[in-house]
């Protein structure tokens, strides 16, 4: 390994790939990082996502302190791009979220984020009467949207001016590397069920409507995984299912029937809203998420996948921990790490 420039390759090229090869520019001088994908910007999972700041209760790391590590390193992550002028160009924008429940009052809660977010707050009798009646229980929070739309192509772009490498190659096993890493990041998603031969980790399969709804600045999730996120452009999101070990990557005319009622139900205003697209991904759902150094087949390799529906959020979090097992790696011998 050449001490003075280590080579570093990423493999995967969504929001986690992307975001881990941000944070090694940004950590390490004299590296050459090379990103090598099959899929970039629009054609990823990540470009699927509404990508609210809003992690779920299955979201787990090894343990509930890295976990909670994880989200507080997101937040602040996303927070610094929003207050610089580039927030626009990446895709982050600050916004307010209502969840009402007609049956649960803790569906509508949210301790992962509670004491970290700026406002947290249950809703008062009119603001129940937001979406319509019958809703017993809700809350309010002030929150932030990444929309990969934006930040991937920003990302790519400040990658690439610091000298980055993007290669477009598809990598079916660690030793058919096109040449040698002196250290390699895993950032495939649900590639990496077959790089890693990994059954843990199941697909989520999540269905979304894309519609044109510029008046909506809000966002609303109500029972049954409905939810209507706006987004830039004028474009919100539609949602959604979560199809547990589903492969189905075919638009089902019947879940986007059941997501649209659902939706035009909590905010009615949206029956006059235009259905631009319907988009379909698969999450890479994975307990816990893993963020693990292993040495295979003599290259090594820092894990960093398995954030089900949470990817966009949390890649900061989960790719600060990466890169910093990566830097202690390089500074050690993996064989007495592991």
């Amino acid at each position: 390994m050449d001490k003075n420039n280590p080579s570093i390759a990423v493999l995967g090229a969504g929001v986690v790939g992307m975001t881990v090869a941000r944070i090694l520019q940004d950590r390490l001088r004299n590296v050459n990082v090379t990103v090598l994908a099959d899929k970039f910007q629009e054609d990823t999972v990540s470009a699927v996502a509404a990508g609210i700041f809003r992690p779920g209760t299955s979201f787990k790391g090894a343990t509930k302190e890295i976990t909670k590590q994880w989200i507080n390193d997101s937040w602040y992550y996303w927070q610094h791009i929003l207050n610089t002028s580039e927030a626009p160009q990446a895709g982050v924008m600050a916004l307010s979220t209502y969840i009402f429940s007609k049956n649960n009052y803790h569906v509508t809660r949210n301790h992962l984020i509670e004491d970290l977010v700026p406002s947290y707050r249950p809703v008062d009798a009119n603001e129940l009467k937001l979406c319509g009646e019958g809703w017993k229980h809700g809350s309010y929070f002030s929150t932030v949207k990444i929309g990969c739309e934006r930040y991937l192509p920003w990302a790519e772009r400040i990658f690439m001016e610091k000298g980055g490498k993007i290669v477009q190659k598809k990598i079916k096993n660690f030793t058919s590397l096109p040449q040698k890493f002196d250290l390699v990041f895993n950032c495939t998603g649900m590639g990496a069920k077959y790089l890693c031969n990994d059954y843990d980790l199941v697909p989520m399969r999540g269905q979304v409507i894309k519609a044109r709804a510029p008046w909506l600045k809000t966002a609303f999730y109500g029972d049954y995984d409905t939810y209507i996120i706006p987004g830039h452009d004028g474009i919100a999101t539609l949602g959604g299912v979560r199809q547990y070990d589903s492969y189905n990557m075919e638009v089902c005319k019947h879940d986007a029937a059941a997501i649209f009622e659902r939706c035009c139900e909590l905010l009615p205003s949206l029956k006059k809203a235009e259905i631009v697209s319907h988009k379909v991904g698969l999450r890479p759902h994975r307990v816990p998420v893993r963020v693990e150094p292993e040495l295979i087949d003599g290259v090594k390799v820092v894990h960093c996948y398995g954030h089900g529906g949470y990817g966009v959020m949390c890649s900061p979090g989960t790719g600060l921990q990466a890169v910093k097992i990566g830097v202690d790696l390089m500074k050690s011998n993996l064989k007495n790490k592991l």
